[in-house]
């Protein structure tokens, strides 16, 4: 069934951009997900579709990764968020929120106050204070904590929301419409019409403020319409990769691709761009979706 929900098309920059803005970027882990390594990395070999339905099945060899968020600070804008993290009912029992085959797949996990609510609590801000969230596509892992934020803008790709609220077997495809079927405000970005220019690497990017200080790029492949983040620091951008990437060993070509990327064709091309960028910018940070060495190494806070 089809989501109720409907959203408005984003055609122009939102309100609050300020000619020369940078922003700062503070991560955070709201969460754990614990699934087979096969599901992050490729096996490979002969016999490679029983390899991955065995893996599924058994959670073998385990893996347990970290769920990200990201508060970016604006100058004239305000508070942004990258993604929700894991719902804070998740500290008590996975199934409600990710449902019973979810949390059982997926294995949610959460430690009392460490939702981005209360995290956000921690750094002086109410959820009801973040004006827009940015969400980089709409897995379950991503969108558990959307409920949190009635106030906000969200802001995605329209493939990507189309894809989510309209397309075949939504569980399959990693998408739970429960966690988005509210009457919010979401805008949905169309990269295929004007308003979208290239950046650096990147094919296609949406100025989100229209002051370069946060750029949203067309990164499809994982999903249908993921986007990557590019945040504008004082001297470097700080790039949010999504899942587009899951390893930090998948950007540098050290650790095997995803098994099973929504578009294979799609995921490559966008793999490409992240790639690129990191070699031609080597100063700036270029964030995998669920790296435990990478974000036990990141920092606090990116100015």
């Amino acid at each position: 069934m089809s989501v109720h929900a409907e959203p408005k098309p984003l055609h122009e920059p939102l309100a609050g951009g300020t000619a020369g803005a940078t922003v700062t970027v503070e991560p955070m882990i709201a969460g754990h997900v614990s699934w087979s390594r096969s599901m992050m990395e490729r096996p490979g070999g002969r016999l490679e579709t029983l390899k991955l339905m065995q893996a599924l099945l058994t959670g073998e060899p385990a893996m347990t990764v970290p769920c990200p968020a990201f508060l970016i600070r604006h100058p004239s804008a305000g508070a942004i968020l990258v993604d929700t993290g894991l719902h804070p009912s998740i500290a008590t029992d996975g199934r409600e929120n990710f449902g019973a085959l979810g949390a059982r797949f997926g294995k949610p996990s959460l430690e009392a106050g460490a939702d981005v609510p209360s995290q956000l609590r921690k750094r002086g801000l109410d959820s009801g204070e973040v004006p827009v969230v940015v969400m980089t596509h709409l897995h379950i892992d991503h969108t558990s904590a959307i409920s949190e934020f009635p106030q906000a803008t969200f802001v995605l790709s329209e493939t990507e929301w189309e894809a989510a609220a309209h397309g075949a077997r939504p569980l399959l495809n990693g998408y739970r419409r429960s966690h988005f079927d509210y009457a919010f405000n979401y805008r949905t970005v169309d990269f295929d019409r004007g308003g979208i220019s290239s950046y650096a690497t990147f094919g296609r990017t949406f100025d989100l403020f229209g002051d370069g200080s946060l750029r949203l790029a067309y990164t499809p492949g994982h999903s249908a319409g993921h986007m990557s983040v590019i945040a504008h620091l004082k001297e470097r951008d700080f790039v949010i990769g999504g899942d587009a990437v899951y390893t930090e060993g998948q950007l540098d070509g050290s650790a095997p691709p995803p098994p099973r990327p929504a578009d294979r064709h799609n995921w490559r091309r966008s793999l490409q761009e992240l790639k690129l960028f990191r070699r031609e910018f080597p100063g700036a940070i270029v964030t995998p979706g669920h790296d435990p060495s990478f974000y036990e190494k990141l920092g606090d806070r990116y100015e």
